[in-house]
């Protein structure tokens, strides 16, 4: 995905990180959490993803997520088909649940192509499974309880529901961009980016066009604006990261051309 995320390696995440992205890779991975995972980069959170990918899990069967979650606020639990097929998936959501409890972790579950509460009561294609888990796991039912426990209370927080089709899947990728955002008190700059690429986009077309026309003037100077509005758009997502007021942008603005402040 991209470069503000760590993934599994066996250790710890030498950075830290702000959110914690339990997925399942066939159905989720390539698709929605990848938009999600963006979404949270382009607002100043540090992902770490944790998925049933193909290599992931084979060498980490006795690995311990306790570490990595030690300094994680949020996690985001991404609920799909293939999600409850996964026993890997199973424990860690296990642990992220335990660790909800002891040390204020909280949990946002997303539900994608699949009911809540076929989650939550473990019915229909979740029930399918675990009906074959009772099989192949009888010998350690309390295995089978545990995940069983884990779903219903990861699914029993507030979280968001991609099965009911109003909203597009970048408008609720960026709704659950904010929702993290509010949880750890941090600001939302998904407008900002969106208004930023527009203003860059045409910029490249005034550029073209003042490259094919020659000497026109009012083409030039509405380049020159398109750029003034991007400079200042960037200089407020640095500062509203860096929770500065509107107040005091502008102060520093005056200070700047009397060179008072830089």
């Amino acid at each position: 995905m991209n470069n503000s995320s760590s993934s599994d390696g066996g250790t710890a995440p030498l950075e830290k990180s702000d959110v914690f992205l339990s997925f399942s890779e066939e159905d989720t991975g390539k698709g929605f959490v990848s938009h999600l995972n963006a979404s949270l980069a382009r607002n100043g959170l540090k992902t770490y993803i944790r998925s049933n990918k193909s290599g992931t899990y084979g060498s980490l069967a006795n690995f311990i997520l306790g570490p990595i979650l030690l300094g994680i606020t949020v996690s985001i639990v991404v609920f799909s088909k293939n999600y409850v097929c996964s026993p890997s998936l199973l424990d860690d959501l296990t642990e992220i649940v335990q660790d909800s409890k002891t040390k204020k972790q909280i949990i946002v579950p997303v539900f994608y192509d699949v009911e809540p509460t076929a989650v939550r009561k473990q019915v229909g294609i979740y029930g399918e499974r675990f009906a074959k888990y009772e099989d192949m796991y009888k010998d350690d039912m309390h295995k089978v309880h545990s995940w069983k426990k884990a779903l219903t209370e990861a699914a029993s927080y507030s979280g968001w529901d991609c099965t009911v089709n109003v909203r597009t899947e970048h408008e609720i990728v960026e709704d659950i961009a904010k929702d993290v955002l509010q949880k750890l008190d941090r600001v939302y700059v998904g407008d900002l980016d969106f208004k930023i690429d527009k203003l860059e986009q045409l910029a490249h077309l005034q550029q073209e066009i003042s490259q094919e026309i020659i000497h026109n003037s009012e083409n030039e100077r509405n380049h020159k604006a398109t750029l003034e509005r991007i400079k200042r758009l960037k200089m407020e997502k640095k500062f509203r990261l860096l929770r500065l007021t509107p107040d005091l942008l502008s102060h520093m603005e005056i200070s700047k051309t009397t060179n008072t402040y830089f």
